[in-house]
Order: C-alpha cells, then structure tokens, then sequence
C-alpha cells in the first residue's frame, strides 16, 4: 500500500511545503517486553510512512495504545489510557491492539473515542486501518480468530529509541494453559520465527551498533517446537557467532528447558548471559498440580542445580505468585521453605488476582485480599534478604557492566548491567552509553552497586 502522509501545501522550490507539518503518532504499551518489542516494530512502520513520534502526552493525530490483560487491573489501565488519548485530542484516531483488545473487542469498541481495535495479530496492516478512518469510516474491528493462527507474524524493528540493549522476539503463543493464566486466549498457539529471519534482524541490529540482544517470545522456551527443525538452544548458537554482538540474553523460560545438554552447550558460550529467569510461580507441589504448572519443586530444583553446577557466576531469578485459590498456610510455608532453599538473587512476588475466564477465578476458596497481602510482605523480605547475600559476593569484584543511561539514584553518574543482570552506577556522562567497561564493584545499597571504571 502506498501513502503519502505529508500534506504538501504552497510548496517551494525545493518541494518542502510552507505550512506543512508531519502527521503525528503516539504509543502507550502496557505489559511485557513482548508488548514493547510489537510497540517498536509498529512505531517504525509509521516512521517510515512518514509520521513524526510524539510522546503520548502530547497532542497527536493518532494514539496507539498497545494493551495487557494478564489481570483485570491491566484491562482498566488500558481502558484509562485510552479515554486520556482522546480526552487531549478528540479528533485523533485511537487504535487499542493487544491482548486486551484480543480477548474482549466488543467491549474495547464501545469504549467512548475508539477508533480501531486490533488484536495480536495483522498489526503490519494497522497503516491501511488508519487509511480508511481517515477516508471516513467511523469505526473498524480488525480482531480475527487467534486460536486459528499457525504462522508467526514478521515485525521488524533495527533500532530502539532510547536503548542500548535491543529486544528480539522470536516466539508467540502459550498452549500450557495454566489454570490462572489468559495469555493462551490471547496469543493463540506456539509459533516460531523463521530462524533465517532472526539471524538478519540481529546482524542489522549489531550493524546498527547494539552489543546486547534479549531474546523474548510468550513462551520462549517453546522456540523452535512448532518448526520441529530448530530450537531455543540451536538459535542461541546461531546468535552466538554474528560479529559485534557481546551479549544474548534470555527472557523467562520455564525449568523444563534446562537439560544437561542444553547447560553443557550455555557453558561453552561465553556470549551467553548467566541470568536466568526461572518461573516458579509457587515452591509447593500441592498449588502447582492446581496452577496446572508442568514441573514440579524436585524438577525445578534439578534445573537450578545444573545450572550452579555449569555456570559461573550465574543468577537465577523466578517469579512466585502468593495467595492462589485453595493455598494453604502450610502450602505457602512450604513455598516460602522452597524459595530459601534455591536462593534466588531476586524474586518478583505476585498477589493473585482473578482473571475473568480462566479455571482459577471460578475456584471455591478464594484466598481473602489481607491473607495475600501478609503474604506478600513475607515473600517480598525473603527475596530483599536473598538478593543481598547474593550482591555481596560481588563486592570488589571486577566486571563488565553495559552502560545504559543516567542513574536516577546517583547524580553525575551511569548506570548499566553486568551480565548477571546486576545494576551498576559509575562516575561519568551520557558518553558512556552503549559501551561495555571493565568496573570494580565497591559497595553495594539496596539493589544498586557503585563501582569504578577501570578499562
């Protein structure tokens, strides 16, 4: 489809237009780094039909806003963005895409300025959307049948506002339909990216200057299943030896993808970050079967020893869900019993919030708001306690930090990664971004190292 989105009015001799201005696009993404990664890609789809990227705060002729429905609180955030869109522009046009959007259209379509709804798929068609709003149609629903899809859709971003790591998704889909979870719903089945692709995304990205990519997907430790002729750890390989690239990180996998084959191999690439983010969701064997979850705690824990056993300096974090329907307070003592044992440098704690048409919010016995919360605040001191021993044998210690951006704790300095996945803050200026330094860690406070630059 061609489009020509620069309106030409008195033009001079140099074909530029006297009273001409760029249209303007604007994004709001909620949710994961997949959401992000589709937030980009579509971005330069309109950059590249001629529209100017405005912050979402400012008036705009057309605001995206990209949703997440992993709870019912990220569907009202959704629906509170777009009334601010159309609130600061009532002439714009508003598309709402995403898994919100995906799962429940009619309901995004009544919403008062909506424009476009479009799901989780065809969002390279969302510039012929928007041609025909403006042609005059009122209202459009794009949503089509999720579950039906078997093929991964190509969208394509070779640079990031405002980053020095690039993300790649490379996986879409979820078939494990835990008992809690509407993401299946909403993202369909698995499907895997053509690995060629992912290897020319990533040789541009490394051409345009990125060292670090982070491979994301729904369910990135199903990459590869749907081909039957690739997997997570085949591309990994592949990624491993494309020039200019220092660093491939991964996004959550579960367990199950830690085999002795696959530590044995992650071992020998150097390039390959040692954070590994383990979903655990809960550390009782009891909720797990109930959560529907694939694993047990002697699975995950098997995982986790091969992976201290292999790989040096590696942290694992996890994400534990506190309060599901039917836990026990001896079913979180064991969970809270099971997280100590593994010592994780970090867990991310989740109160459970029913979502509408999944398994676990029709459950009898709902855990009360005030159980979750106290075990929450437990959950949360466990994981302050265990990621401080584990920062702490780094003090003094010299490692490479990926310096990202200004820190917002320490004035006059930058802030950046190990490959560990530590923060660090350094003494200097926005010069440093992008490059990889040699730092001593000298002390640590909360979560946050001071270190020096030392090559």
């Amino acid at each position: 489809m061609e489009k020509n989105n620069i309106e030409n009015i008195d033009q001079n001799p140099n074909g530029e237009g006297l009273n001409s201005r760029k249209k303007t696009v604007s994004f709001h993404t909620l949710g994961c780094k997949v959401n992000q990664y589709e937030s980009e890609a579509v971005s330069a789809l309109f950059e590249k039909a001629g529209y100017a990227i405005a912050s979402f705060d400012e008036n705009s002729d057309v605001y995206i806003i990209n949703t997440c429905t992993v709870t019912n609180l990220s569907d009202r955030k959704s629906r509170q963005a777009i009334r601010k869109a159309k609130k600061q522009n009532p002439d714009s046009i508003v598309a709402v895409m995403g898994c919100y959007s995906q799962t429940a259209p009619d309901e995004v379509l009544k919403i008062p300025g909506v424009n476009l709804v479009i799901g989780t798929k065809d969002r390279n068609r969302i510039l012929e959307y928007v041609d025909r709003l403006e042609a005059g149609e009122c209202r459009i629903n794009a949503v089509d049948n999720i579950m039906a899809s078997r093929s991964f859709e190509e969208l394509k971003v070779n640079t990031y506002k405002e980053r020095t790591r690039a993300y790649l998704k490379i996986q879409e889909g979820c078939s494990q339909f835990c008992s809690y979870c509407i993401i299946p719903y909403a993202r369909g089945p698995i499907r895997s990216r053509n690995p060629q692709d992912i290897i020319a995304e990533v040789r541009e990205l490394s051409k345009n200057g990125y060292t670090e990519i982070v491979l994301t997907g729904i369910h990135l430790a199903s990459y590869g299943r749907d081909l039957k002729t690739t997997s997570l750890l085949e591309i990994i390989k592949s990624l491993n030896e494309i020039e200019g690239i220092q660093r491939i990180r991964l996004g959550s996998i579960e367990p199950t993808t830690i085999t002795e084959e696959f530590v044995k191999a992650a071992g020998e690439m150097p390039r390959l970050c040692p954070h590994y983010h383990l979903s655990l969701q809960s550390g009782c064997d009891r909720t797990l079967k109930a959560m529907n979850r694939k694993y047990t705690c002697e699975d995950y824990k098997k995982s986790v020893d091969l992976l201290k056993a292999f790989i040096p300096d590696v942290a694992i974090t996890t994400d534990i869900m506190v309060g599901f329907p039917g836990e026990t307070e001896e079913d979180f003592a064991h969970s809270l019993e099971f997280a100590e044992k593994i010592g994780f440098a970090k867990i991310h704690v989740f109160k459970y919030s029913p979502r509408k048409g999944t398994p676990a919010a029709e459950a009898a016995e709902q855990v009360a708001p005030e159980v979750k919360e106290v075990r929450s605040e437990k959950m949360l001191a466990l994981s302050d306690s265990l990621e401080e021993q584990y920062l702490c044998n780094y003090i003094n210690r010299e490692m490479e930090v990926l310096f990202e951006q200004e820190s917002g704790e320490k004035k006059g300095s930058m802030e950046g990664l190990t490959k560990n996945y530590m923060r660090v803050a350094a003494e200097g200026g926005p010069e440093l971004s992008g490059k990889l330094l040699g730092t001593k860690l000298k002390k640590v406070k909360g979560s946050l190292f001071e270190g020096d630059i030392l090559w």
